[in-house]
């Protein structure tokens, strides 16, 4: 049986990191994209190999929709290296954060998360989908500032719940082919998304730990483990929900 093949966006650090190495030691070769640390990205290369798995590095600035295109032409050519035509699961998972209340909000950070978080995740999808092998998996990325609110966070939750309408949509147009289409809605987690405010911040790490019902703040391995999880068959009959891994935040 051939092995499958994964595409993660933003899969040079942080939660795409460790996505990777958690579906390359389930048996799944890797495509990861890096916006301009290309050394991130070698090592995780490296530690997928030295699981077992295959794995290539190809650069896409997910902010950039002219560049979705010839991104889409890369990884048809890459696909090649394996003998194949298509991939199997798609995990979008590029982002970034800005911190900024809803006043002080200006037009260039709106747009800046609009294009990484919501049109380029639509439009990347819209180019690969044709690339993905009928039965295949997408898992988009949301947060669990869908459902909460905290202040300072009104743009880029307001795309992530965009994401999740669009994860509907996609599971519907989609089901057709036997792609499933789900969302994963992340709390806290110690990376250094967003500057690493939760991880380096103790006040702030302790407060959140405080108000979820599990005592801690979430840590890589806990969403890993979860979106190698979705994306497996064993989950193939789950389509358009949306899972939320938040220890119990804010409840």
């Amino acid at each position: 049986m051939a092995r499958k093949i994964a595409i993660i966006t933003g899969g040079s650090r942080g939660l795409g990191a460790n996505v990777a190495l958690k579906l390359a030691a389930r048996g799944t070769d890797l495509i990861i994209t890096y916006k301009q640390d290309s050394a991130s990205a070698s090592s995780v290369v490296a530690q997928v190999v030295a699981l077992g798995a295959k794995a290539v590095a190809l650069q896409l600035d997910a902010g950039s929709i002219a560049g979705i295109p010839s991104f889409a032409e890369a990884v048809s050519s890459t696909l090649s290296l394996w003998g194949a035509e298509r991939f199997d699961i798609l995990v979008n998972n590029a982002g970034m954060g800005i911190h900024a209340v809803f006043g002080d909000v200006t037009e260039e950070q709106f747009d800046a998360l609009m294009n990484v978080h919501l049109k380029s995740v639509f439009f990347l999808t819209q180019a690969l989908v044709p690339l993905m092998a009928d039965g295949g998996c997408i898992l988009n990325v949301s947060s669990g500032l869908a459902r909460f609110a905290l202040p300072g966070y009104s743009v880029y939750a307001s795309m992530k719940g965009a994401i999740e309408v669009l994860t509907k949509y996609l599971a519907k147009e989609l089901g057709a082919r036997g792609i499933s289409v789900n969302v994963l809605a992340p709390g806290a987690i110690e990376t250094d998304f967003g500057g690493g405010r939760v991880r380096d911040d103790k006040q702030i790490n302790a407060f959140i730990a405080s108000q979820t019902a599990l005592g801690r703040v979430g840590l890589p391995d806990d969403i890993g483990n979860i979106i190698a999880a979705l994306v497996s068959d064993d989950c193939k009959w789950v389509t358009a929900q949306r899972i939320e891994a938040s220890g119990g935040m804010f409840i």
